[in-house]
């Protein structure tokens, strides 16, 4: 259980009294339960793949390298594994400190019921991959989301080669593989998994480049307590918006008005009709919480829609 874990996790980083870091202890238990799970049953869980990119590597930080992974080609694809089956749980992108939003992640939970069991940070650091030389580089490829944090670099050092979007960062290194005028923006993991030099490191825009994943599975995980939980939801106002000033406010009084904090509120159209939006706000506490209930209880009132995306630990 997630919450099981994380409240392990915790216990551990507060007794530490050094030398080791926190972070080298986390990896260690986690390398453990990760052992555990596989001994119990098998377990297996999806990622954008392929191979060695940013979103395994946030999955192997969560899970360890004892379950089983499957990489897939698109975060519908791995929406539609976890919600058959196939997979017991699942690891996506869902934001970016430079770029902001994976806007297909967010649109996926309008239909899905999967729900959020856990978030991972990961620390990006991006890196040129190819043959080189860098006067040679003629294309450069990789996902949308790395070009962009990379844009300046590129455009200083690289201003005449063109930027292709890539199915993912690792693809491109296969790409600028087998192609001597091209290059990838991509992990130093990817590179040396997939046996091409690196010419260039850190070439990322921000040195605090981090990305946010979610990790997804079919049942909700419970509260960690403490005020150490999570929770995410769908809102969409409806009529309310276009008839009530003021309408955005009236939908986070409930919250507020009961010490409930918003971390993250970002809006997304519904693609029902023109200028119908819904929001995605992620909030602290559980889902399970008495004010949280409250809450909702009164936003069920005028907001049409309000859909519980699920409660997680609020851990990096």
């Amino acid at each position: 259980m997630p919450e099981r874990e994380d409240a392990v996790l915790r216990k551990v980083c507060d007794q530490n009294k050094g030398p080791v870091r926190d972070e080298a202890l986390r990896a260690i238990y986690r390398e453990i339960m990760s052992a555990a799970i596989a001994l119990e049953r098998p377990l297996l869980v999806a990622f954008l793949g392929p191979e060695a990119s940013n979103t395994h590597t946030a999955a192997m930080k969560k899970f360890g390298a004892s379950v089983d992974y499957h990489a897939m080609a698109t975060i519908e694809d791995i929406f539609t594994a976890v919600e058959k089956g196939e997979a017991d749980n699942a690891v996506i992108p869902i934001e970016n400190s430079t770029e902001g939003s994976v806007r297909e992640a967010l649109d996926s939970f309008v239909e899905s019921d999967l729900k959020i069991v856990g978030q991972v940070y990961l620390e990006i650091s991006h890196a040129l991959v190819g043959r080189g030389p860098l006067e040679k580089i003629e294309r450069v490829y990789s996902k949308d989301q790395a070009l962009a944090q990379c844009r300046h670099w590129l455009q200083r050092h690289l201003p005449h080669a063109q930027q292709l979007d890539a199915s993912s960062t690792t693809r491109a290194v296969q790409i600028a593989k087998d192609d001597p005028a091209a290059a990838a923006v991509a992990s130093e993991a990817a590179a040396v998994h997939h046996g091409v030099p690196v010419l260039v490191r850190n070439i990322q825009d921000k040195a605090d480049n981090t990305t946010r994943f979610f990790v997804l599975g079919r049942k909700p995980a419970g509260p960690v307590g403490g005020g150490k939980d999570m929770t995410s939801f769908l809102i969409s106002l409806g009529d309310e918006a276009a008839s009530h000033s003021g309408s955005l406010l009236k939908m986070l009084m409930p919250f507020g008005e009961r010490g409930i904090n918003l971390s993250k509120i970002e809006s997304r159209p519904s693609k029902k009709r023109p200028w119908d939006y819904f929001f995605f706000i992620d909030v602290t506490g559980h889902f399970d919480d008495p004010a949280m209930k409250a809450a909702l209880g009164e936003l069920t009132k005028f907001c049409p829609t309000v859909k519980w995306l699920g409660s997680y630990p609020a851990s990096t």
